[in-house]
């Protein structure tokens, strides 16, 4: 007996020098392997700085290369430049100082397509549309939108010169603008749909969403609400930590709301509710279409699958892979897919893709197919034992398709959509009373008082708008598609005029989607009792 001890130990310990000389050896040609093909890139590049025909720089080639590398990975691997990772983090943290508008560039022209109510720029009369033709007395025609954010940007308290072409306007309006903090919010609308049915919507996931969602359900709670329609539609998503703090505004402790595994050390982790909610009993309706993404499709997985609220609309986008954001030399940056997440049932949400990522990332241009077959691996189950499936993002409980604001226009309205069409018609419009610009006009714009409808007469002054743009008009999509030009027509009106919370409420109104939404709350309220009822509910309120 004691022989065999001896060998057995002795076994043990050859097995375990073996096994340790084997992963030794392993881990050195690996070393030695990178260090052979840093050599060829290095080479590389080197012979690109001496020989190309014109001047290189150095860190666009290695910026590139490293782009192409994590192109190669998956759809969402990525490389952030120094201005690019300077940008996520003003997206996560939701401010930065400066005028608070979006520019683009059309046709050379530095041109505002947003304006951040409250901002500087909001306060000062400047709207979407507009032209910067002059900054500080310089002519911008031609420039980069990194020449202008770079120019418009600055210090806290200080001032710059800009220089507005507008339609209607013979002369430059000239502006002096203060910069200052802009506030991003990610819950751009709050609000009471009915007397009892509070509405919000969370656009993104940033820095200060729980906070934002917390203090928008407060207030509607001391209005009356009794029941809500929690709107993730096209939020694209964001922090992992805000999305299972939102989850836990909804769910009790002790639930699981995501759990991620990975290959890197800490990737496995099991995310549960931590905090005692106040609103685990008020019925939810959550709205989700093809381009709620990630984080949202956390928060409406963990939804589903707790049977905590009814999902409604279209099948979400279908990422589930985990991106860890790493600094690297000059600030830049590198988005790594370290893990995939998974919903409390077991479902992995990621879609899977092609090599060319072709189809995965033209996923919200395309038609959905509701009655996709499923594999039996795919079938899981909620906590009452409701059948969901993994493998193709969250579907929802009831369907109903809403890709363009909760409408499903023809390929005319679409279109009408894409070009911009209504936002560049609602620039004929000005505020009753709204004296922020001083200079007068040349060509009188139509003044409108908050609450206006479209009338014909608008109608017909769009139809000849669209006309001008060149785009010919389908008389028979017109008719179908009325309902959702009227409400368009209206919203970027409301938008530019009277603000995001005034346009937001009078498009509930007409959102067929969330109408449809507000027509499901008795499945609501029934699935809200089946939670109630079920076992797995009621072991985790224990």
């Amino acid at each position: 007996m004691g022989r065999f001890r001896l060998a057995s130990a002795t076994a043990v310990v050859v097995a375990g020098a073996i096994l340790g000389g084997l992963v030794g050896r392993s881990a050195l040609v690996a070393q030695d392997q990178v260090a052979d093909q840093y050599k060829v890139f290095a080479a590389a590049l080197s012979a690109v700085e001496e020989n190309y025909v014109g001047e290189v720089q150095s860190d666009r080639l290695v910026y590139g290369a490293i782009s192409g590398m994590l192109q190669t990975l998956d759809p969402h691997s990525s490389f952030m430049d120094p201005r690019s990772y300077a940008q996520m983090r003003e997206r996560q943290e939701g401010r930065y100082y400066g005028l608070g508008i979006s520019i683009q560039v059309i046709t050379g022209d530095i041109t505002v397509f947003n304006v951040f109510e409250e901002s500087p720029a909001y306060q000062r009369g400047v709207r979407r549309g507009d032209v910067i033709a002059k900054i500080e007395g310089e002519e911008t025609k031609g420039w980069t939108t990194d020449q202008a954010v770079g120019r418009l940007r600055g210090p806290r308290g200080t001032a710059v010169g800009i220089s507005l072409r507008r339609a209607g306007f013979d002369d430059l309006i000239e502006l002096k603008v203060t910069r200052d903090q802009i506030h991003i919010p990610t819950v751009p609308a709050a609000f009471m749909l009915d007397a009892t049915t509070g509405y919000i919507r969370v656009s993104d996931f940033g820095e200060n969403t729980d906070d934002e969602l917390g203090s928008a359900l407060k207030t509607l709670t001391g209005k009356g609400m009794k029941r809500l329609v929690f709107d993730l539609r096209g939020n694209p998503g964001g922090a992992l930590d805000q999305a299972i703090k939102v989850s836990n505004r909804f769910l009790p402790r002790g639930d699981m709301i995501v759990y991620t595994r990975g290959r890197v050390q800490n990737s496995d982790q099991d995310y549960r509710a931590t905090e005692q909610s106040d609103y685990l009993r008020i019925p939810m309706v959550t709205l989700v279409n093809r381009s709620s993404a990630s984080a949202s499709e956390i928060v409406s997985g963990a939804l589903q699958d707790h049977d905590r609220s009814l999902i409604v609309g279209e099948t979400t986008f279908g990422k589930a892979l985990v991106q860890s954001v790493y600094r690297v030399n000059q600030n830049a940056g590198a988005a790594i897919t370290t893990a995939r997440y998974y919903t409390p049932s077991g479902r992995l949400i990621q879609r899977p893709w092609d090599g060319t990522f072709d189809e995965y990332l033209t996923y919200t241009l395309r038609e959905q197919d509701p009655s996709r077959s499923h594999k039996p691996e795919e079938l899981k189950y909620t906590d009452s034992g409701r059948k969901v499936y993994s493998g193709g993002g969250i579907e929802p409980d009831r369907r109903f398709d809403g890709p363009l604001l909760g409408f499903n226009p023809t390929k005319f309205g679409r279109a009408l959509y894409a070009r911009n069409v209504f936002d560049t018609f609602s620039q004929r419009f000005s505020r009753e009373g709204d004296k922020r610009i001083a200079q007068s006009a040349t060509t009188r714009p139509r003044n409108l008082t908050s609450g206006f409808e479209v009338s014909d007469a608008m109608l017909t002054e769009f139809r000849e708008h669209v006309t001008k743009t060149g785009m010919p008009i389908d008389d028979t999509a017109w008719q179908a598609d009325l309902p959702f030009i009227k409400a368009m027509i209206r919203y970027e009106i409301d938008l530019d005029l009277f603000g995001l919370a005034t346009a937001s409420e009078n498009l509930a109104k007409a959102d067929p989607q969330l109408q449809f939404a507000m027509s499901t709350f008795g499945e609501a309220e029934e699935l809200f009792r089946l939670r109630a009822a079920s076992p797995t509910t009621r072991r985790a309120a224990r």
